[in-house]
C-alpha cells in the first residue's frame, strides 16, 4: 500500500525546498489525523510532491522530512534508513581520532530525525525522541544496522537512555530504559588519550558531553599555569587541562558529578593534581574575583542558559556576569575559554557579550579561535538548529 499524502502550505513548501526538514502544525493544510509516527508523503498546495516525512500527532513540529522524494512502500523506507545509518557510522569512523567515544547518529543532522546514538567504547547509548523513531520496528532496524557497522570496531552492547519529559511531550509510553542488547551497561572510554568512566544509569544527555571533545584538546593545547574550570561536570576540561597546567581547580554544583570526576582523575595518573570544589559558580566567582588576578587559564562551560527565545535576555546577563568575573581573575597573558551550548544565543550575540564584559573590566582580549561542536556532531547549513555550541578561545593582552 502506498503511503498517504498530506498537503502543506506554501510557506512550508518553500522551507522544505530550501533544505530544511521541519513542517509545523500551523502549516498543515490537510486536517486529517494520522496514526502517531506514520510515514506520509508530502505535497504542496497544487499537489506537487515534496518528499516523505515522519508524522507526530503531538509535537508542534508535525512533520520531519526523511526523504526529498516520495517513498513507495515500507521496503523503500527501510532501505533508506539502513543507508543513512551506514553513512553516519562510516563518517565517524573516518573523522574521529584518538577516541572511542563519539556521537554516531545526531538526529536531523544525519537525516535520521528523532534518533540519537552515542558510542562509549563497547557500549552504544541510544535515545528515541519522536513517535516514529520509537516504533519498535524502526528502532530495531537502526540498532541492528549500527551493530553491523560498529561491531568490528568493538561495540558489543546497547543501552537506552530515557528522557521522561521528552517522552511525555511526544505522548510516548513510559519505559524504563536500560540494557537492550549485550551484557555491558558501563565502560571505560577514551577521549584524546584521556580515560573516563561511563555509566548508562547516571549522568546527563546520553552520558557525557562528547560535543566538546575537540574543544577539550584545543583548550589543553593553549592552557598554562594555574587553571580554573567552572561547571566542570565529570571533569572533561579539567582532566585535559591537567596535562598542560601546573595546577587545576574544578568547580561544579553537583556532588555526584564531582564524585565521577574524582574517579576519572584516578584513571589518569601523572598529570597535575586537581582540586575538586562543590559550589555555586556565580557565588564562587563573585567571591574569588574580589581577590584580583590569580589564574593563568580559565574555562567557562555553563549549561544552556537560554532554553527558548523568551529567556535570551536573562541568559545574556548570566553569560556576561560569568565572563566579567573570570576576566577579573585572569593574570596577564591569561587564557579564557568560554562556551555556550544555547542554540538561541547567536555567534554575534556571544561575541558582543564577551566584548562588553572586556570593556567593563578595562581588559583587551585577542580572539585566538572561534570554535563549535566536534565534527561527530555535524552541522547542516540548511538546518541552523544543528549548530548550537559556541566556544571562544581568547588571550588577555
Amino acid at each position: 500500500m502506498p503511503f498517504p499524502t498530506i498537503k502543506v502550505s506554501r510557506r512550508a513548501a518553500d522551507r522544505l525546498r530550501q533544505g530544511h526538514i521541519w513542517v509545523y502544525r500551523s502549516d498543515l493544510i490537510s486536517k486529517e489525523i494520522f496514526p502517531p509516527g506514520s510515514l506520509l508523503n508530502i505535497s504542496d498546495e497544487r499537489g506537487k510532491p515534496l518528499g516523505a516525512a515522519f508524522y507526530s500527532s503531538s509535537s508542534e513540529i508535525s512533520l520531519r522530512l526523511i526523504s526529498s522524494r516520495a517513498l513507495a512502500d515500507e521496503a523503500a523506507l527501510w532501505d533508506l534508513l539502513r543507508a543513512r545509518v551506514r553513512a553516519a557510522a562510516e563518517y565517524r569512523l573516518k573523522i574521529v581520532r584518538d577516541s572511542n567515544a563519539y556521537r554516531v547518529i545526531f538526529s536531523e543532522a544525519d537525516r535520521l530525525p528523532g534518533f540519537i546514538a552515542d558510542r562509549y567504547n563497547s557500549v552504544l547509548s541510544i535515545q528515541t525522541l519522536t513517535q516514529a523513531m520509537d516504533r519498535p520496528e524502526l528502532k530495531n532496524l537502526i540498532i541492528n544496522t549500527l551493530f553491523e557497522a560498529l561491531a568490528p570496531a568493538g561495540v558489543t552492547s546497547v543501552v537506552e537512555r530515557v528522557e521522561p519529559r521528552i517522552r511525555e511531550l511526544e505522548h510516548l509510553p513510559e519505559v524504563a530504559g536500560g540494557l537492550l542488547r549485550g551484557s555491558e551497561s558501563s565502560a571505560i572510554f577514551t577521549m584524546n588519550g584521556i580515560r573516563f568512566h561511563y555509566d548508562s544509569a547516571a549522568g546527563q544527555k546520553t552520558g557525557a558531553f562528547l560535543d566538546q571533545r575537540e574543544n577539550y584538546a584545543a583548550a589543553a593545547e593553549r592552557a598554562h599555569g594555574a587553571a580554573l574550570d567552572v561547571f566542570c561536570y565529570q571533569g572533561g576540561f579539567a582532566l585535559h587541562l591537567a596535562r598542560s597546567c601546573s595546577s587545576v581547580t574544578a568547580l561544579d554544583s553537583s556532588r555526584p558529578a564531582l564524585e565521577v570526576a574524582e574517579r576519572n582523575e584516578k584513571l589518569n595518573p601523572g598529570a597535575a593534581e586537581i582540586e575538586w570544589v562543590e559550589g555555586n559558580a556565580f557565588d564562587y566567582l563573585k567571591d574569588k574575583s574580589a581577590l584580583g588576578p590569580q589564574y593563568d587559564s580559565i574555562v567557562l562551560d555553563p549549561p544552556a542558559f537560554a532554553k527558548n527565545k523568551r529567556s535570551l535576555d536573562t541568559a545574556m546577563r548570566g553569560y556576561k556576569e560569568l565572563n566579567l568575573r573570570a576576566l577579573k581573575m585572569l593574570r596577564p597573558a591569561g587564557l579564557l575559554v568560554t562556551c555556550s551550548c544555547s542554540y538561541h544565543v547567536s555567534d554575534a550575540d556571544f561575541l558582543q557579550m564577551l566584548t562588553s564584559a572586556a570593556a567593563d573590566t578595562h581588559k583587551t582580549l585577542r580572539l585566538l579561535e572561534q570554535r563549535s561542536q566536534s565534527l561527530d556532531h555535524p552541522i547542516l547549513l540548511n538546518i541552523p538548529e544543528s549548530r548550537y555550541l559556541k566556544c571562544l578561545i581568547c588571550e588577555l593582552v
